[in-house]
């Protein structure tokens, strides 16, 4: 992306970068202005996921934000939600019109009438990705059953590979009881947990010995591997895996209306590949996103993750909840 196109639209260009933004908006009362509206005050509202570090938002995302605003003839707003919850729930309301979240979350949502599946993205060549749970290297736990008492690090509870599926395999493969996982507080469970919020931020809890456990997505490995502390490979190694995971998707608030749906799910398919590669407009470097396609799809395309929800009995509840 060449800097004069980039200074161009310093006008159109909104991020909204506070890690409460979503929250924020709620707490002012905001709400949507309904499918007849969803586009008619000239803005879309697409929130990020909390998998994406703040500092990072703007950097990686300037080329899509350009992008919509220019295919959908209207501003393209960022903001960055501070858990999946709020951003289900602003869809739900029409505070938010398009999002990009994590499996579980979208599920949910999809179920609660909250949100629409619209998109699935593929990352590092799979429309898949794996789950697991990490411990130091140097640690004494050898099974999921030595976790007993011990206290595990996750992500948030709304994620597929930070908390659903590793909760999952607590469960089924280690023997133990997960509580009122991952909706309460954890009372009941064989075990304390730690919501960190992020991925990496599991990571480090587990690392810098506040954990004798994290539930991760497998990319963290990838992220961790050259890190300046805390190196994958000097301090981490798998307790645990679950592969074959769908990819997140990218979902729509049910207040829009079939056309607005249509030009988002449009857009994103006739998309350019640079829209990937970050503010520096170059492939393979630190801005790009860890997505670079998409494909069409629905909820059916992420019943894997609905089957582990019903069977750890995960609701719709947890909106109220989070």
């Amino acid at each position: 992306m060449s800097e004069q196109n980039l200074q161009s639209s310093q006008s159109r260009r909104k991020f909204l970068v506070t890690a409460g933004a979503v929250g924020a908006t709620f707490a002012a009362g905001c709400t949507g202005g309904g499918s007849d509206q969803a586009f008619g005050d000239g803005t879309v509202d697409f929130n990020v996921s909390p998998s994406v570090a703040q500092e990072n938002l703007e950097a990686q995302y300037t080329p899509v934000q350009e992008y919509l605003s220019n295919e959908l003839d209207a501003d393209a707003e960022m903001q960055l939600a501070n858990n999946y919850s709020a951003v289900i729930q602003a869809l739900g309301s029409g505070t938010s019109d398009v999002a990009e979240t994590g499996p579980f979350a979208a599920a949910l949502g999809a179920e609660s009438d909250r949100a629409e599946i619209v998109l699935q993205r593929q990352g590092y060549g799979s429309w898949t990705y794996m789950s697991g749970i990490a411990v130091r290297r140097d640690s004494d736990i050898d099974e999921l059953s030595d976790l007993e008492g011990e206290t595990i690090a996750f992500a948030d509870p709304l994620s597929t590979s930070g908390a659903l599926f590793p909760l999952y395999g607590l469960s089924n493969d280690g023997g133990l009881d997960i509580g009122n996982l991952p909706t309460g507080d954890g009372s009941g469970a064989d075990f304390t947990p730690n919501f960190a919020g992020s991925h990496p931020a599991s990571y480090e809890t587990m690392a810098n010995g506040q954990a004798a456990a994290a539930g991760i997505g497998g990319f963290v490995q990838g992220l961790k591997e050259g890190a300046d502390t805390n190196p994958w490979g000097e301090t981490a190694e798998w307790l645990w895996t679950r592969e074959g995971l769908p990819r997140a998707p990218i979902v729509v608030s049910p207040e829009l209306s079939e056309e607005n749906k249509n030009a988002v799910v449009d857009a994103f398919l006739n998309a350019p590949d640079d829209i990937y590669w970050g503010v520096d407009g170059e492939e393979g470097t630190d801005d790009d996103l860890w997505f670079n396609a998409v494909r069409e799809a629905g909820v059916e395309k992420y019943q894997p993750v609905i089957d582990a929800a019903n069977e750890l009995g995960v609701g719709t509840d947890i909106f109220q909840q989070n």
